[in-house]
């Protein structure tokens, strides 16, 4: 039955099917969650540089062009004349700072470290996701092609089914009763086949959202493939690592650094300030207020300057009250991060070993249900079953082919899920899953 089904699958593969390896990489280029994510790594990456430039030295140019008119006009004439005069001024002023001891600005840098890591972090679950929401979607889209392909094969054998029955009642050797019992699950397959062509389509929408692409064909699952519990065989261990290095406890950890460094840095706004500065400046008169002799102004001043606050109505320490308890929350959100990746690892762990016995029990009840399907027909040409034994046994195995196909594409992306809940999923994993599929 598996050399027929995989001959049949052979023959009916166009040459353009696509495989998942590179629906994978289509989805790379257009999906526009991943390519959200790719912009934001670009964002956080530049927090480094930002926090790099609070310690290093500003140097500062500015310049300036004036034109002054003042006009001066005695009350008593005889102690002096009216006078005008216009004024005018250019020069330019360059400034000079480097932070000597600025305790937020140095933890605040410290903080540009933990948000580079958390980006990365973030990057690296959307770059999970995209792979198991590929591989989702793609399964889907063979699910919904093998219930498609499934339906239609039972509507064509009730019809075979339905036309022997009414030959037999025209002949007399069968009752109505057998063709309506045939027909009733001839126009109950039909309304299953509208069913199943309306699902196909969704899926294949679905995947096209991914990857921008509408496919011809896609690669289906080899039927002779053998799928491999998860190694380590331990779902203690998949739930250690997961607590450890999944990416969502990568970032909740990253968030609880930073928080507690805002924690201090907003106790540092009671801290003086510490900072050298220099200036030089050139200014060009014509004349000035006081006088109307030209000149030319140099000055130039370097120094310490020194700033301690002293109060700024409580607004300092309601801050730091509140990075306080920012930092409480984030360190809770760590800990609900982490036992939310034990979970996930449970569940998929369980949903992987369980599925591969679902597989193995499947495939012995395929031929199980093939057996009892031919006893029945058997049976039914020489009278000693019914119409509907016949009926029911092609709906059983049917129904066991596709739970059987199911159970194979919730196996393999339950084993996805369960390396991304570990933080350990990566493209060669999808290529392993590739190779399972028809070359």
């Amino acid at each position: 039955m598996r050399v027929l089904l995989l001959a049949l699958s052979l023959l009916a593969l166009p040459a353009a099917a696509q495989d998942l390896q590179q629906v994978y990489r289509d989805a790379k280029s257009y999906d526009a969650q991943y390519a959200a994510a790719r912009y934001a790594l670009q964002a956080g990456l530049e927090k480094l540089p930002q926090g790099r430039a609070l310690i290093l030295p500003t140097l500062n140019l500015s310049g300036n062009a004036t034109n002054t008119r003042t006009e001066t006009e005695p009350h008593n004439s005889a102690v002096g004349a009216a006078t005008l005069r216009d004024a005018r001024s250019h020069g330019y002023s360059l400034s000079f700072s480097q932070p000597i001891y600025r305790r937020q600005n140095s933890l605040q840098y410290s903080q540009a470290e933990f948000q580079v890591k958390q980006a990365g972090a973030t990057f690296g679950q959307a770059g999970q996701d995209l792979i198991v929401r590929t591989a989702q979607a793609y399964f889907d889209v063979l699910a919904a092609q093998d219930t498609l392909a499934l339906v239609q094969a039972q509507k064509a054998a009730i019809s075979e089914q339905l036309a022997q029955a009414r030959r037999n009642f025209e002949v007399g050797a069968a009752t109505i009763t057998d063709t309506h019992e045939a027909q009733a699950r001839f126009d109950l397959s039909s309304s299953q086949e509208i069913a199943a062509l309306n699902d196909l389509d969704t899926k294949k929408s679905a995947l096209q959202q991914i990857t921008g692409k509408q496919y011809a064909a896609l690669k289906p699952l080899r039927a002779e493939v053998k799928l491999t519990p998860p190694n380590p065989a331990n779902m203690q261990s998949w739930v250690e690592v997961a607590e450890k290095q999944g990416f969502p406890v990568q970032i909740q950890e990253s968030a609880a650094e930073i928080a507690q460094l805002e924690a201090k840095r907003q106790a540092a706004g009671h801290y003086p300030t510490v900072d050298l500065v220099a200036s030089h400046g050139w200014t060009s008169q014509t004349a000035s207020q006081l006088s109307a002799v030209p000149s030319n102004v140099t000055s130039s001043v370097f120094g310490v300057q020194l700033g301690l606050p002293l109060y700024q109505g409580g607004a300092i320490s309601s801050r730091e009250r509140e990075a306080a308890a920012l930092y409480e929350k984030s360190k809770q959100d760590l800990e609900n991060a982490r036992r939310g990746q034990a979970l996930s690892a449970r569940q998929t762990y369980l949903a992987v070993t369980n599925g591969i016995a679902q597989v193995g029990a499947l495939e012995q009840a395929l031929v199980s249900s093939q057996s009892a399907l031919d006893s029945n027909k058997l049976g039914y040409e020489v009278g000693v079953r019914i119409n509907i034994d016949v009926l029911n046994a092609q709906q059983q195995l049917f129904s066991t082919r596709r739970d059987l196909a199911v159970a194979r594409y919730n196996t393999i992306t339950s084993h996805l899920r369960l390396k991304a809940a570990a933080g350990s999923l990566r493209d060669e994993d999808l290529e392993e899953v590739n190779r399972a599929l028809i070359p």
